[in-house]
């Protein structure tokens, strides 16, 4: 059996979401809860406006979602550990014959975090496949969707410091997790960057998902996140990185084009260095659902660039800093459940 994973452009059928549950991630305090919720309703509205929106709600929470979220969104009830369905999630590709298939990676809380369980987050996949009525495609490796970003021709982003993580893949190689991406995938092409953004290695980080650092917003075009203040440590990490997609060569053979997105001016918050992208945008069939930071300039100039690589969506910009606070952004809280090809 052959299978491709569909560029996030392509058409789709719904967006699958998770609403947040009391933990680590959400926040200790009750002000840092409500933020949370607020920020996960707000996105899952936004999608709404354009196309069915599922979502998964732990049952200590389900009270809760259906306040907060209401009727617009199809409410799932199922016991969850966490709530970045990027990952937790399954990745859905396409079968030669255009039917729908979704990839189970194993999913161990990125590395296995001391503030994470996935003893229930394990079986998601699993579970939103019997949902949709599609087969699973089972794994040994361990990964997430957020660490990976397709161009749906072959190619495939990856970072060292996820895929070969020893706390996700203790005897893993890239020719291993190529092998894997070929099989799952249909990859012909494997990009790998060195490693992702500094604040994603503290402690509520992944380790280097790509999703915040470069994504395909069509074949042989990359969107790269430019931290342009030399006294931010991303700096130097996405010269180094925009050096080497420069030179790499997407699976046909050609040079890639680069599309600087510039982060927001700001630096640093309560925590230390910030890692805002304007990359963790999630593509819906005729809008793009962006990150923003409160400050106009950025956000629009962000907005301007996200309009010319997705011509004839609209670009929808959301608040993203709750979620940026708790470990990521709009694309790390959604997966895309494409349309079966005709």
């Amino acid at each position: 059996m052959t299978w491709t994973m569909p560029p996030e452009t392509a058409e789709q059928d719904r967006i699958w979401m998770a609403f947040p549950r009391e933990g680590q991630t959400l926040g200790a305090e009750m002000a840092a809860r409500e933020a949370g919720y607020a920020a996960w309703t707000a996105v899952a509205h936004a999608i709404a406006e354009f196309q069915p929106v599922s979502m998964i709600v732990d049952p200590t929470e389900m009270a809760r979602a259906r306040r907060m979220v209401g009727a617009g969104v199809e409410l799932i009830e199922r016991e969850i550990d966490d709530f970045w369905l990027r990952d937790s999630g399954p990745t859905f590709v396409h079968a030669a014959d255009g039917s729908l298939a979704a990839v189970d990676w194993i999913f161990n809380g990125w590395g296995g975090g001391d503030w994470t369980s996935a003893t229930h987050d394990r079986g998601l996949a699993a579970f939103i496949a019997g949902l949709v009525g599609c087969p699973v495609i089972t794994s040994l490796l361990v990964n997430e969707g957020g660490g990976i970003h397709v161009d749906g021709r072959g190619t495939v982003l990856l970072t060292e410091t996820v895929q070969l993580d020893p706390n996700r893949n203790p005897h893993a190689d890239k020719a291993r997790v190529e092998a894997e991406m070929a099989r799952t995938l249909g990859i012909g092409k494997a990009i790998w960057l060195p490693c992702g953004l500094a604040r994603d290695y503290e402690p509520f980080g992944t380790r280097g998902h790509v999703d915040i650092v470069a994504t395909f917003p069509s074949p042989g075009r990359v969107l790269v996140h430019q931290q342009r203040d030399a006294g931010h440590p991303d700096h130097a990490t996405m010269s180094d990185i925009r050096a080497l997609l420069a030179e790499a060569t997407d699976a046909s053979g050609s040079r890639l084009e680069i599309i600087d997105l510039p982060a927001p001016a700001t630096l640093t918050d309560a925590e230390g260095f910030v890692d805002w992208s304007y990359v963790n945008h999630l593509v819906l069939n005729d809008a793009v659902i962006a990150c923003a930071f409160g400050e106009a300039m950025a956000d629009a100039r962000a907005a301007e660039i996200l309009a010319e690589a997705y011509p004839g969506r609209r670009i929808v910009p959301m608040d993203a800093r709750e979620l940026f606070a708790r470990g990521g952004g709009v694309h790390c809280i959604t997966q895309q459940q494409p349309k079966p090809r005709q």
